[in-house]
């Protein structure tokens, strides 16, 4: 049976400054790693206490594909998951291209599995239909782009790119509002806090469909650019020094637990797997060089962090 969700430690509220600043915990401290319990952190994916969380899904499914009990913890942002990780208080977490790059770099955070991108365009900046924004050429110091989260991919690392291929540098070719997660950029340009709103590309087909994820209806908002495609779409990430044992549990699991019969179960998760690519299973770090070349591009340096 499936352990309750708690809350995060509180060490996890200082998380984003240990990562940045190199701070790591000795993971074999903790007891995280080498017990009958799979310890997954996650992110809040909205503040709708109604909404399905996906998470339940994929903690069911992992506990019915390794024997283990599943415990769920909800961490702030993409940072604290890295550094729970890391620091040995959490076993796995499941990341975006980037943030993933960004915890392989550091040595002591490893994928299990990776899922390679599709062709598609990843990240959007979305406006209202009425906005007198028509291309990203019409972007001003003046304009607030909205972005979810400074580890995010579709959120931050994959639309900056975007906007400095088309010539506009943070903080002096707009304002830039980090906005704390993708629901809240689209709150923030919905009440008027934010011109634009720069986010994952799939959330548009959301509108129109009462998702709290998106609260817009059809025609209701419309594209300025689409970023490029990106190299990998999703990882599990985990802590080195967990069980063998458990290791090899989740090694042999994820990838039927994250499958194509189980995408309608896993929400936004889901997402990003592409139909018909299969993962890579215990990925290389030379996989996820190309995000470190992407940021250098953008003028946002992620190989020396950790």
């Amino acid at each position: 049976m499936r352990l309750p969700v708690r809350p995060a430690f509180a060490v996890l509220a200082t998380a984003s400054a240990l990562l940045m600043t190199g701070c790591a915990s000795d993971a074999s401290e903790s007891n995280a790693g080498d017990d009958d319990v799979i310890r997954f952190a996650t992110l809040p994916l909205t503040d709708d206490p109604n909404a399905a969380a996906p998470v339940e899904a994929i903690a069911e499914l992992l506990e019915a594909e390794t024997g283990y009990q599943v415990e769920i913890t909800d961490v702030p942002n993409y940072s604290a998951v890295i550094e729970a990780i890391r620091a040995g208080h959490e076993d796995i977490g499941i990341m975006s291209g980037f943030p993933s790059a960004l915890a392989v770099n550091t040595g002591e955070v490893e994928s299990l599995v990776a899922w390679p991108g599709s062709d598609d365009p990843v990240s959007t900046c979305l406006v209202l239909d009425d906005s007198p924004l028509q291309s990203l050429e019409d972007i001003t110091p003046d304009t607030t782009i909205a972005f979810a989260d400074p580890a995010s991919s579709s959120g931050y690392f994959m639309p900056v790119h975007m906007l400095h291929e088309a010539g506009l540098t943070m903080d002096e070719d707009f304002e830039s509002l980090i906005s704390g997660g993708h629901d809240r950029s689209f709150l923030a340009l919905q009440n008027g806090q934010a011109d634009v709103a720069c986010t994952a590309t799939f959330f548009q087909g959301l509108a129109g469909k009462g998702d709290p994820m998106f609260p817009f209806e059809e025609g209701e908002t419309r594209s300025l650019g689409e970023s490029i495609a990106m190299p990998v779409s999703t990882s599990v990430l985990a802590n080195p020094e967990m069980s063998e044992e458990k290791r090899q549990a989740l090694l042999e699991a994820l990838p039927r637990v994250f499958s194509e019969k189980n995408k309608d179960r896993l929400g936004p998760y889901g997402e990003g797997m592409a139909s018909g690519i299969q993962p890579i299973v215990e990925p290389a770090d030379e996989v996820f060089q190309p995000f470190v070349d992407i940021a250098a591009i953008a003028d946002v340096d992620i190989s020396d962090l950790g």
